[in-house]
């Protein structure tokens, strides 16, 4: 069979709690006729399977992982169809989708003009169905606005609902059980515990008895099986001790066996809520992304889904607007926020023939691009890619753990059983005794930490990473950074708030803040990052602004305009030389300023220069302290960036690194970090923010 011919699925799947499931599942899926190779992730709860599509397909599939006993999570859309006109055409468009890999149920309704979906995302997506639809000669419409629903999040608080549900109700009927055994009655106790303890210890133990029930229905032995033991022997040697079958009344288990169920489920209601939140990364991810593009067609400006756009189109952004795609300008300038992309806090002045990045955010001025890469080729989905493999991927020490579990429930029973014999058979101990140990030894012998907690601390290590701004890029990096010699900041955005912020005002003859007021008043009227970093400096010490007239600005140099009957001018070094005013008073001050790294903004009030604000992208509270962490556990801490040499080793001092790459190119960070490597150093942890 050639690689052409084979196709690999990934199954999103329910209902897995240990190691022993993801087995089970293995087995079912490796065990169809046309399955070339079938692999489960307990941490990320995926299936991914290698098939034959000749001899099987996405559906049996998905059989084959019900039949063992789970659920299969996928999402459902509402399609708005055009062109269908009787019975014959909903056939048609029925048939039409159900072809596609990925597609699990289609119905189509022919009065509402509506086809309702169930398809498996990682298999196919909307634009597929798109062009079916249209292929097959209808009308495809768009998705219906509200009618995507989330199948796993629905599914999953559904199952944590009625967990928590059991939990409680299992802690009240518990607690009242046990204060039975205390409170005296002329009647046996027994008989009350029974009736009492029944339904509920049915209600709760329910999914752990049906689980196991599956279990061994596939030949195999889960945790459940083992559970299942533990508790039902509890519970049946407490119904035989009160009608005195074999055993005595010594044998009252009943809140015991309630209990053992009740913390069961709340330790699976505890696994599911962590599971549950290893996808926010991702989904707060893809929420960068924007739904839809204003493109240009037929010399028309045209909203469309952003699955529509193609390479070549003319995108237009609009102010506030995130941009769609990534691509190049070609029409227009502005200032583009790339802070989620590149840590860095000043938006970035992109002009014809500058690239700019999907997700990041267009400030102040409409602009035209090119789109060069769309869809799951542009940078962000790059990186959402990134988070998702390194998540699903497995480090060294989860496969030790996968191996352990599979001997490990067996050689656990065996330890069970000889329990019982050792205690009651060859010590002579009672049967309440040996019972009582062989039950301990079934309920606490459970090897989910090593099943679950290593995939799960994976998958939510890496998501976590990726809200903080860091992509790990498998899961074996995590286990690295013991061997570690060398660790590598960048510095915008991680050891800095990558926020601009007022750091110095220094005023020559006016009040400081009259200055800043009047400085504030002009800066109002500019988009510039710097200029809004002076305005919330006025807002912050409750300055209030006057109305600035005759605003005009000095494209990469400045602004000027009348404040108060004054002129006020307020730019950088070239600006005042071409204005002809003298700044060589201030020279020093703003030499001083620029080597501790802080941008010196000039003003000058009806032509004399009255004064200077810095601003500067400060240290966060944190990075001293993180930095003499680092450094106590002997790690040689490096600061790369791209500003100037003098700047950066201002930086550099005031928080004790002692190695600084200064002037590196964003592009060029990557093989600074190379060069570190080949020098010998340990260098497996790169943080950017």
């Amino acid at each position: 069979m050639t690689e052409e011919e084979k196709k690999k699925v990934e199954v999103k799947v329910s209902g897995m709690t240990c190691a022993t499931c993801a087995q089970t599942i293995e087995k079912s899926l490796g065990g169809m006729n046309g399955v070339l190779e079938a692999n489960v992730n307990l941490g990320s709860e995926i299936a991914t399977v290698e098939y034959n599509p000749s001899k099987v397909n996405l559906n049996d599939l998905e059989g084959a992982v019900k039949d063992a006993g789970y659920d299969v999570i996928n999402e459902k859309v509402t399609l708005k169809v055009g062109g269908m006109t009787c019975a014959t055409c909903v056939k048609t468009i029925e048939n039409t989708l159900n072809k596609l890999d990925g597609i699990t149920e289609v119905t189509v309704n022919l009065g509402a003009e509506k086809a309702y979906v169930t398809y498996n995302p990682r298999a196919t997506d909307i634009s597929q169905m798109k062009n079916a639809i249209e292929g097959s000669g209808y009308q495809y419409l768009g998705v219906e606005g509200e009618d995507i629903e989330d199948l796993e999040k629905e599914v999953r608080e559904k199952d944590l609902k009625k967990k928590l549900n059991r939990v409680i109700f299992g802690f009240i009927v518990g607690s009242f059980l046990m204060a039975l055994m205390y409170i005296p009655m002329d009647f046996p106790k027994s008989y009350l515990m029974l009736v009492i303890s029944t339904p509920a210890f049915l209600y709760i133990s329910h999914p752990i008895f049906s689980a196991a029930f599956r279990a061994l229905k596939n030949r195999n032995l889960s945790m459940d099986v083992m559970y299942s033991m533990g508790i039902g022997v509890a519970f049946v040697s407490s119904i035989m001790g009160t009608f005195k079958i074999v055993l005595t009344q010594d044998f009252m288990l009943y809140e015991a066996s309630v209990f053992l169920a009740t913390f069961l489920t709340m330790g699976r209601y505890l696994e599911a809520r962590a599971k549950g939140r290893t996808s926010d990364a991702i989904k707060k991810l893809m929420g960068l992304q924007p739904k839809t593009a204003n493109v240009i067609r037929d010399g028309a400006e045209i909203e469309i889904s952003i699955e529509d756009v193609q390479i070549d189109d003319i995108v237009i952004v609009k102010p506030g607007e995130k941009i769609p795609v990534d691509g190049k300008v070609v029409f227009g300038e502005s200032f583009v926020d790339e802070s989620i992309i590149t840590g860095e806090p000043i938006p970035d002045m992109k002009k014809e023939g500058d690239g700019v990045i999907g997700g990041t955010i267009n400030q102040n001025s409409v602009i035209r691009i090119r789109a060069e890469r769309v869809g799951k080729d542009t940078m962000l989905s790059q990186i959402i890619k990134l988070v998702e493999e390194a998540q699903g991927s497995k480090p060294p020490v989860q496969r030790i753990a996968d191996r352990v579990v599979s001997y490990f429930i067996p050689v656990v029973l065996t330890i069970a059983f000889s329990t019982f014999a050792l205690w009651f058979l060859i010590l002579g101990q009672t049967l309440t005794f040996a019972l009582t140990a062989m039950i301990s030894v079934l309920v606490i012998a459970c090897p989910c930490a090593l099943g679950l907690a290593t995939p799960t601390a994976v998958t939510v290590g890496v998501g976590r990473g990726a809200e903080l701004g860091v992509l790990i890029k498998s899961g074996q990096a995590l286990e690295t950074p013991d061997k570690l010699t060398t660790i590598v900041f960048d510095k915008t955005g991680t050891l800095t708030k990558g926020k601009p912020e007022v750091t110095d005002v220094i005023s020559s003859e006016i009040d400081e803040d009259k200055f800043i007021k009047i400085v504030a008043s002009v800066e109002k009227n500019s988009n510039h990052p710097l200029a809004e970093a002076i305005v919330r400096k006025a807002k912050e010490d409750g300055i209030e602004l006057f109305e600035a007239e005759e605003f005009d600005t000095f494209g990469g140099k400045g602004v000027k305009a009348k404040v108060d009957g004054k002129e006020v001018l307020i730019g950088n070094r070239t600006l005042f030389k071409d204005q002809n005013i003298q700044h060589q008073d201030f020279e020093g001050k703003i030499v001083e300023l620029e080597s501790r790294a802080k941008t010196a903004i000039l003003i000058a009030i009806d032509n004399k220069m009255q004064g200077i604000v810095a601003i500067s992208d400060t240290l966060k509270e944190t990075t001293k302290k993180a930095i003499l962490e680092f450094k106590k556990a002997n790690l040689n801490v490096v600061m790369i960036t791209g500003d100037n040499k003098r700047t950066a080793e201002a930086i550099a001092k005031e928080i004790g690194i002692d190695t600084v790459l200064s002037e590196v190119l964003p592009g060029d960070k990557a093989n600074e970090v190379k060069k570190l490597q080949r020098k010998g150093r340990s260098l497996r942890l790169w943080v950017m923010a």
